[in-house]
């Protein structure tokens, strides 16, 4: 791979496009608009990080902290409430004192986020499933809400370009709520996961399946297989899980049509008010804190759901006093994060298997899609929507095993058959969940930081306690023994799937966006990321929100070659 890194100055020349973000989605417009033919400016807040700085291999015993460095709990005290966020990498997360944001004293959340070339996809979980007309078209069958203005057969050509791309390991099942997609061959499943999918269809007729993970079970597109080293959020030096930088946004860079700018904190939208059209976007130098434009003939934000909408509203102008296409007033409204925090864990007697520190980690769970309103099910009596899970299980060191001495060894080393389920659920779309520019906060840059406000309601509590009671019904019908059911719902943020706020639509007036990401307010101007959600679903949505992306830039490119914008 080549890295065209920045030589000249970029300010010299309008692009075709200027994509801000070079995530999951940004790195897939950089792609496809790249190799189409258009002149492509990325931007990236953050710098370019090497495998060489990839710690997937690195033992334990090297950390100076052993992962309790008092300069985590100063600088990420909010990052570090991530599962990924570890001394390893933790320079790839925000510096929260640099990067802060606002919420009401009742109101928490947690905004877990990277400032690095690829963003979260270094470190993604990578679970990646599609979405069906029962998501799309929600409102139509329980009357909640706003359908979205694509269906599934819109979508579905490109679900299959970036999953032939990526390489997403699974299994098909036929599922009504889980439409299947081009897979790799998938990872096998462990021997109490095998009995749980048994015993689960026999008496629920509920589908347990392997997880569809953007890893690698064979070599594909000039990558390897993953090798099952187990912790992928510390990088991958094989590229065997899909991250943008290694991929989509090399391809971009190798088309020599994308011009790829590091280090670039974009404040605001620039608008030609004349002509009502984007004209490029302002930013900061992260290091020298210069303020530079970077003019293009349209504009796609890809920063993240609640990074994308925080430039709009950051855009003001006096056409949009209340945030750049802005007209409907729904900008910034309808957040949406998946609720999480209910499962149900427990132990296989029968299962004689000792744990082994050698053996491979697979890099994988199970999964259970939605059974609840479903087509053939009836409608629950206290929520709509539903959700699926997450889990695995294997043989376990017993580390709390009582006694001490010889006998605490043994029983340490005997070990224990666990299983375990954690749900995803939906996240219903409010009005009242929303983020706007808190005019007393700033960044380091000097950009307005956001005020957050977000709860989860009486329909996701609902869903939390049905989907714990599930997980033990599942878990006994498996024979697990000492289940622990929790019903616990965690802040918002907690599951890191931020989105909505600047919703798709057919109607101008009830959204900020039309079914190509295009802003209903300035015809080349767009957002392509989660912030156009019009629905959560319950699936974890990064295929999704490529998929959308690449429909979005395909297009787009139409549109230039028909000399439209």
């Amino acid at each position: 791979m080549t890295w065209n890194f920045l030589e000249q100055d970029p300010r010299q020349q309008t692009y075709d496009v200027v994509v801000v973000g070079s995530g999951a989605t940004g790195g897939w417009a950089a792609k496809h608009l790249a190799e189409a033919g258009l002149k492509v400016a990325l931007l990236e807040a953050g710098r370019a990080v090497s495998p060489t700085e990839f710690t997937e291999h690195t033992p334990a015993y090297k950390l100076k902290y052993r992962d309790h460095s008092p300069e985590i709990v100063r600088t990420r005290p909010i990052q570090k409430q991530c599962y990924a966020c570890m001394e390893y990498n933790y320079e790839w997360f925000v510096n929260d004192l640099e990067n802060p944001y606002s919420t009401p004293p009742d109101k928490p959340f947690t905004w877990q986020r990277l400032r690095v070339l690829g963003g979260r996809s270094l470190v993604w979980g990578r679970q990646s499933y599609r979405m069906s007309d029962n998501d799309f078209k929600a409102a139509s069958h329980d009357g909640y809400g706003d359908d979205w203005p694509i269906s599934y057969a819109d979508l579905a050509p490109y679900y299959d370009i970036v999953e032939k791309y990526v390489g997403i390991t699974g299994a098909a099942e036929g599922n009504e709520m889980l439409p299947d997609g081009q897979f790799l061959p998938p990872m096998k499943m462990s021997c109490g996961e095998v009995l749980l999918r048994e015993r689960v269809h026999a008496k629920f007729g509920r589908t347990v399946t392997i997880g569809r993970a953007a890893v690698l079970t064979q070599p594909h597109n000039g990558r390897a297989a993953c090798h099952y080293c187990g912790p992928c959020e510390r990088g991958c030096r094989t590229f065997s899980y899909f991250s943008s930088p290694f991929t989509t946004v090399a391809d971009a860079q190798n088309s020599g049509n994308c011009t790829l700018i590091t280090n670039a904190v974009v404040s605001h939208v620039n608008m030609d008010s004349a002509a009502n059209k984007a004209s490029g976007v302002t930013y900061v130098d992260r290091l020298t804190r210069q303020v530079k434009e970077v003019r293009g003939k349209s504009v796609i934000l890809c920063a993240q759901a609640l990074e994308s909408t925080r430039i709009l509203l950051n855009s003001s102008t006096r056409e949009y006093p209340n945030g750049l296409a802005n007209s409907s007033g729904a900008l910034g409204h309808y957040l949406m994060d998946h609720v999480v925090g209910a499962g149900a864990s427990g132990q296989l007697p029968d299962m004689k298997m000792r744990p082994d520190a050698n053996e491979p980690q697979r890099p994988n769970g199970i999964y259970i899609p939605r059974f609840r309103n479903t087509p053939s099910t009836k409608k629950h009596s206290q929520f709509i929507r539903g959700y699926g899970y997450q889990g695995g299980g294997g043989a376990e060191f017993n580390f709390g095993a009582e006694g001490y001495g010889a006998s605490f060894k043994g029983a340490v080393k005997e070990g224990v058959y666990s299983l375990s389920l954690g749900a995803f659920g939906e996240s219903l779309a409010r009005w009242d969940n929303y983020i706007e520019i808190d005019k007393n906060l700033k960044d380091a840059w000097g950009i307005p930081a956001l005020r957050i406000s977000m709860t989860h309601g009486d329909n996701e509590a609902a869903l939390i306690d049905d989907a714990a009671a599930q997980a033990a019904e599942m878990l006994e019908a498996a024979g697990a023994r000492n289940i622990k059911e929790q019903a616990h719902i965690e802040m918002p943020g907690m599951a890191i799937h931020e989105l909505g706020t600047a919703r798709m639509g057919n109607d101008p007036k009830k959204s900020v966006l039309n079914a190509f990401n295009q802003t209903h307010d300035v015809k080349n101007l767009f957002v392509m990321d989660g912030a156009s959600f019009v629905s959560s679903a319950c699936q974890n949505p990064t295929l999704s929100m490529m998929a959308i992306t690449v429909r979005a830039c395909t297009h787009l490119a139409e549109r230039f070659k028909k000399g439209e914008v």
